[in-house]
């Protein structure tokens, strides 16, 4: 499950860009899936969320950030949308 903090807003789900182009599954044991256009789990890995903060750490390694702002995830350049 992912680790959370008491406070932590509820981000498990699937979140897309407006044009769809990019779909991200938060996955409720703390690992998410995302996929690009047609190239399904082009991004896979795990993530943690603090309030409204989300770290995630691809399965290479990679790290990124995000937050959740009304109900908008903010994901390093992407805008996301709770599907």
């Amino acid at each position: 499950m992912a680790k959370t903090t008491e406070d932590a807003v509820d981000v498990v789900g699937m979140w897309v860009t407006a044009d769809g182009h990019i779909r991200q599954e938060l996955r409720p044991d703390g690992r998410y899936d995302e996929a690009r256009g047609n190239r399904r789990s082009a991004y896979t890995g795990r993530y943690t969320v603090t309030g409204s903060h989300i770290d995630y750490v691809d399965d290479t390694g990679f790290t990124a950030t995000g937050d959740i702002r009304d109900g908008v995830l903010y994901h390093e350049h992407l805008v996301l949308y709770r599907e």
